[in-house]
């Protein structure tokens, strides 16, 4: 039995000897114990960045995206973690659907002014390709056109602007 997952032990109905739980584990188990159910606590506020990021890491990888980004969000309110909780907040909304949402996240992302030059040039190139998916044509050129003044080699990056533009033109002249 793992000591610091307290979950077996509520699930089995025995009670667990505090001296075996963290403070954390502990207040996570008050939680679960208090709403008699099984999950992470509701408030991820009340969990400091790095907690919150590594939960909506554990959710994300287990394809849990809508709760995962609630937790990259509450993440992201903690300057170390802003980007990453960003970064990430968004592309958990974009597998959700919520590309606009997506969108909004990715531009806060890059207005992190700790970002790193490789960082900006990752978080340039998911928002290319959610404006892009989204159809914002000039918006997406206009990323793509950043992010290869930034790196010129990235990816793809080339060939998209090359297609998206033929693309606007043969639009633009029908």
């Amino acid at each position: 039995m793992n000591d610091s997952n307290p979950s077996p032990l509520i699930q089995q109905g025995h009670q667990a000897s505090p001296q075996v739980l963290s403070d954390t584990d502990h207040r996570t188990t008050t939680q679960v114990i208090h709403n008699s159910t099984i999950e992470t606590p509701s408030s991820a506020e009340m969990l400091s960045g790095y907690e919150s990021y590594e939960r909506g890491t554990a959710l994300k990888n287990v394809g849990l995206f809508k709760q995962a980004a609630e937790h990259f969000e509450a993440a992201a309110q903690d300057p170390p973690y802003m980007l990453k909780g960003l970064a990430q907040m968004g592309l958990c909304l974009k597998r959700t659907g919520k590309q606009d949402e997506a969108v909004m996240a990715f531009r806060r992302a890059l207005q992190v002014p700790a970002a790193s030059s490789k960082e900006r040039v990752q978080i340039l190139y998911l928002l290319g390709r959610t404006l892009e998916s989204l159809g914002r044509i000039p918006e997406s050129l206009e990323t793509y056109r950043w992010l290869r003044r930034e790196a010129p080699q990235y990816r793809d990056v080339a060939a998209r602007i090359e297609s998206l533009s033929t693309r606007r033109i043969y639009t633009n002249n029908r």
